[in-house]
């Protein structure tokens, strides 16, 4: 049977090298033959304020020595900064992508603390320490987070690599991209570009650990095995915490049981530092607040070129949340927003012109970086060119084209989309005696993220067929008629239930779907090809856990029959809804194995025992005095 691992490569993230493997093998030789003829390898320990030493690769021009000057453009990673050793040079070339590395830069990659070759202790998400920043205070108790290792470094290189020409840039994917983030805070001066792409940003709140305090078991479960092994010096294999061999990962989960199970003798076992950290913060604590590198993106001086993808499954919410935190704490900053078709890192794979059942008549994965990110660098680095991207450059996923925008999100009127007695979805308000729909919810049942029998996640559950959960009866489903004319909506989804539950909490999952007229033709190509006719393909959805209705840092039960007001908002979409289709939402409190079962009762989930796992009768209101319902951000025609 196969192993669950590929939920772990996008996490892992698309680097360079993962997307060179697409590449066919005589244009790999090609490029790793340019990388030697054009570029000198350095292998480096650079010291930290605190002594600590980090391991630093440098690849500098060839043709640097003939009095050419190149800007820097570093990556700081938990995922190795190798391969090791002045004569070990990489497949692909040095810089994220066959762009840059063709333009010519001095490329540097680093091992951040206690990973792979460099010293010190890794930290989950580095908290950051504004009191370290500023004039540096060295010695072995020296105050150091990201922002002062990115700064050291960047002294460091500038006094001992030749042939720079003072300026600086960084980017990262996915955990690297957090890491361009945390450089923001108090930059060193000579840090000109830096480009966060799907930055993970706020793990309690939205990436790849927890969704609005719903824990994502699916990707954890896997990643961190991997992630949370020890990796001992520059050996690139290494020996994860176990092996869990299965062919159907929804039955796999369910059997697993509560999630402290993993921590038995056949699973973690209590050896994974992060794992650990994880699910003893069940609640939005000091230890996630920390972690939240928002409220430091105050005052920032490098242009940012924040990179995200609409089918992003692991950091959607950072690229969007990087970009808005930087936009109101930072007026004036050169920000600018990229948003496409794309699934984690995407944008770095040589080609992606479809996803799914979608087509996009393009390669937006190139378009973008000739048109955005090497302009992007080359004008901020090295004074070439121009660099007149608007403020958000955005795909629109349901006309295929690309779109610009003045600021994101644009401007829009909130349209109310309210859910009817009947599975009806109108902008007017309920009747008085609209009433409410019920479902039973039982954890030994849960609903599943995607359709049909796999190991690994599907990748393409973004926009898959939702008929699958539609015809469940724990899944309520509300429609409009066929759209009279295209609607556009532009921005993020705010949603508001009314709900009651027989129990004492409640996970609940929104999704927005666009509806395909019965009139549609042929197949939607993908790995199981489904009628065009009446499809139903998820545009967005998001899970909220009922018992951070009114605080995330303190949780409240349910009272059993009592009506309660549920209100977040569904990340940002860019999707036109054509005429002759149809709007519809789903609602359910269940997406698994993508996120852990609630147990719908008010105990600590992470210690929740088998017998806590109970069935409810969850209600969802639509009256008069209980108007549930969706907001969409239209755009004017």
């Amino acid at each position: 049977m196969p192993r669950l691992s590929a939920a772990a490569l996008p996490l892992l993230l698309l680097t360079a090298t993962a997307a060179h493997a697409q590449v066919p093998a005589a244009t790999r030789a090609a490029d790793s033959a340019y990388v030697r003829d054009h570029y000198l390898k350095l292998d480096r320990r650079i010291p930290m304020r605190d002594g600590v030493q980090l391991y630093t690769v440098i690849y500098v021009p060839k043709d640097a020595a003939k009095g050419r000057e190149y800007p820097i453009l570093m990556r700081r990673t938990p995922y190795s900064a190798g391969p090791y050793g002045e004569g070990n040079y990489p497949q692909a070339g040095p810089g994220q992508s066959r762009e840059l590395t063709q333009e010519g830069y001095i490329f540097v990659s680093q091992d951040v603390r206690g990973r792979y070759m460099s010293e010190g202790q890794f930290e989950e998400m580095t908290p950051t320490v504004p009191a370290a920043h500023g004039k540096a205070k060295k010695g072995k108790t020296a105050p150091h987070d990201e922002s002062t290792d990115t700064y050291d470094t960047i002294e460091w290189l500038l006094k001992n690599v030749p042939h720079h020409n003072g300026r600086v840039g960084l980017m990262g994917i996915s955990y690297p991209g957090f890491y361009a983030s945390a450089a923001l805070p108090d930059a060193h001066p000579a840090l000109k570009a830096v480009s966060p792409q799907a930055p993970v940003t706020d793990e309690f709140m939205g990436d790849d650990a927890n969704h609005q305090g719903a824990f994502f078991l699916l990707d954890n479960f896997d990643f961190m095995q991997s992630f949370d092994a020890p990796h001992p010096g520059p050996q690139a294999k290494y020996t994860p915490l176990f092996s869990a061999e299965f062919a159907d990962a929804y039955r796999f989960f369910l059997d697993l049981g509560p999630i402290n199970n993993a921590n038995g003798p056949t699973y973690y076992n209590g050896r994974a530092k992060t794992w650990n950290e994880y699910l003893a913060h069940p609640t939005y604590d000091a230890y996630w607040q920390a972690r939240n590198i928002r409220p430091h993106l105050k005052h920032v001086k490098p242009a940012t070129l924040v990179v995200g993808g609409w089918y992003d499954a692991e950091d959607l919410f950072g690229a969007l949340n990087t970009y808005r935190a930087i936009e109101q704490q930072s007026p004036g900053a050169q920000n600018r927003l990229v948003m496409g078709p794309w699934t984690h890192g995407a944008w770095a794979r040589p080609e992606w012109s479809r996803f799914g059942p979608l087509g996009f008549g393009q390669n937006t994965a190139q378009w973008y970086r000739q048109n955005l990110e090497l302009p992007f660098f080359n004008y901020y680095l090295k004074g070439k060119g121009s660099f007149n991207a608007s403020e958000a450059t955005v795909f629109n996923t349901g006309t295929a084209q690309w779109e610009q925008h003045a600021a994101w999100p644009p401007n829009t009127s909130a349209t109310p989309c309210m859910l009817q007695a009947g599975g009806a979805l109108r902008p007017d308000k309920p009747g008085a005696s609209g009433g409410f729909d019920e479902y039973v919810s039982d954890p030994q049942r849960p609903v599943p993220y995607t359709n049909g029998v796999r190991a690994e996640r599907n990748n393409e559950y973004m926009v898959e067929d939702q008929r699958f959960a539609a015809q469940r009866p724990d899944v309520l489903v509300y429609q409009t008629e066929p759209l009279p004319a295209d609607v556009t909506v532009a921005g993020p989804i705010p949603v508001k239930l009314f709900v009651s539950t027989s129990g004492t909490d409640a996970d609940f999952v929104v999704k927005i779907i666009d509806v395909l007229p019965d009139s549609a033709r042929g197949v939607a190509p993908g790995v199981t090809p489904a009628p065009r006719a009446g499809y139903q393909q998820l545009v967005r959805a998001e899970v909220f856990r009922g018992r951070f209705r009114n605080s995330f840092e303190k949780p409240e039960a349910f009272q059993p029959g009592q009506v309660a007001e549920v209100r977040y908002q569904l990340p940002d979409v860019l999707h036109t809804f054509k005429k002759g289709h149809r709007l519809m939402v789903q609602v359910q409190s269940s997406w698994f194995p993508l996120v852990d079962r609630n147990p719908q009762t008010f105990v600590p989930i992470p210690t929740a025992g088998a017998a806590d796992f109970q069935k409810a009768t969850i209600r969802l209101y639509h009256d008069a005095e209980h108007a549930s319902g969706v907001w969409l951000p239209v755009l004017p025609q």
